[in-house]
């Protein structure tokens, strides 16, 4: 069972399984929504770059937990009403792997 589990951790991070047609949508999202505040190429705004070299320090899950939750005090919203955690874990990944639009 060990190694089952060093060999999937090795393997690093997938991309989520989503419905078919999904993935296309929470891009738009992130571009429209996000690119609103992060910019519409997400190389900055009000809101910080998204690109993967400005995330490429981040871990998945924390930039996930940042989308579910927001950040208190600034005008980042949380997504948690719109979004599941699989999603918000999609929307990370491909942030970090992804190049700008």
């Amino acid at each position: 069972m060990r190694s089952l589990l060093a060999l999937v951790l090795a393997a690093g991070p997938a991309m989520a399984e989503l419905p078919q047609g999904r993935a296309a949508e929470l891009e738009h999202i992130v571009i429209q929504d996000c690119g609103s505040c992060h910019g519409l190429t997400l190389k900055g705004g009000l809101g910080r770059p998204l690109t993967s070299d400005a995330l490429a320090h981040a871990e998945p899950e924390g930039l996930a937990q940042i989308i579910l939750d927001g950040i208190p005090g600034t005008a980042m919203p949380p997504w948690r009403p719109l979004l599941t955690e699989e999603e918000a874990m999609w929307i990370a990944e491909w942030l970090k792997t992804e190049k700008t639009p």
